[in-house]
Parts: C-alpha cells; sequence; structure tokens
C-alpha cells in the first residue's frame, strides 16, 4: 500500500494503532463511515481517490475489524462497508483530530465545518478526561508506567488475524 513505515517491532499502543488507521486516505474513510457513507461508489466520488487505493483501504479496515461488509444486492453482488464496535471506537480520535487541524492549520479560521453539540448549542470544543473520576486530564498529569514484559504490535497484529 506505498508505506514506508514498519511498526511490528515496537512496544506502543500508539504505533499499533499508526499500523491499523495511519496509512493515507485511512481516515477519511473513516470519517466519511461516520457521516453516513457505506458504499464504494460514494467513497470514491467524495474522495477523487484511486480505485485500487479506495479497495485496498477498504479491504485491510475489514480485516482488522474496523468495518464489515454486508451485501447489500445479489445480482450482481455488491457490499456495502459499516462500523463495527471497533470503528466506533474511533470517534473520540477523530473529533480530537478535526480541533487540532482547526486550531493547526486553520489556525481558528473557519474550514467551513464546524461540529455543534446539539445538548448546549455551542461549538464542539473536544477535551481529555479519565473515565474514573471525570477530571479533564492535561499532559503532565498523565505519568507513563512501562512493563518490561511487553508485545510488540507485530505480535498483537498476527494473534487478532489468527483470531
Amino acid at each position: 500500500m506505498g508505506r514506508t513505515a514498519d511498526y511490528s517491532r515496537q512496544s506502543c499502543s500508539v504505533a499499533g494503532a499508526l499500523e491499523v488507521i495511519g496509512d493515507p486516505w485511512t481516515m477519511l474513510v473513516i470519517r466519511d463511515a461516520f457521516n453516513g457513507v457505506t458504499r464504494f461508489e460514494q467513497w470514491q466520488e467524495r474522495l477523487g481517490v484511486a480505485r485500487n487505493v479506495l479497495a485496498a483501504r477498504l479491504k485491510m479496515l475489514v480485516q482488522h475489524g474496523v468495518l464489515e461488509q454486508r451485501l447489500y444486492s445479489e445480482r450482481p453482488p455488491r457490499n456495502e462497508y459499516v462500523l463495527t464496535a471497533k470503528g466506533k471506537d474511533l470517534y473520540g480520535v477523530l473529533i480530537t483530530l478535526h480541533a487540532w487541524g482547526e486550531k493547526h492549520v486553520y489556525h481558528d479560521q473557519p474550514s467551513g465545518i464546524r461540529l455543534r453539540h446539539r445538548s448546549c448549542g455551542h461549538d464542539l470544543i473536544p477535551r481529555i478526561a479519565c473515565g474514573c473520576c471525570n477530571e479533564i486530564v492535561r499532559p503532565r498529569e498523565v505519568e507513563i508506567v512501562v512493563d518490561t514484559n511487553r508485545p510488540t504490535v507485530g505480535d498483537m497484529l498476527s494473534e487478532e488475524d489468527a483470531a
């Protein structure tokens, strides 16, 4: 798929996530899936990506359990792609990536896409909160604890493939 990075020897969750969703076009495919796109032709039209690249991304996302195929036509056989629970867990990543792009690419100028929080009616400003105490977490409040005997990304993904 044109990738130059190999994270398989890393022992890091970030590297593991990048192994699954870090290649070009993948997050845009996932973004569109959250916006209701389910069919190959819809993605191809919206993204303008080459058909072979899109096919490879969809295949990889299915292999990793981020999307699942569902048959929507038997004659001719046609599949649609829907987010799995694993795929839906990328929602926070997508929202914070959007906020980062607004701040650091568009420099807080309007990008033309706003995320409005329906409950309060204001534009969404995502924050990271602890799932146990609900406190907003800042980078200096996080301690990294490293286990000495930890599996590599390659170990974990090969186990996933075997399952």
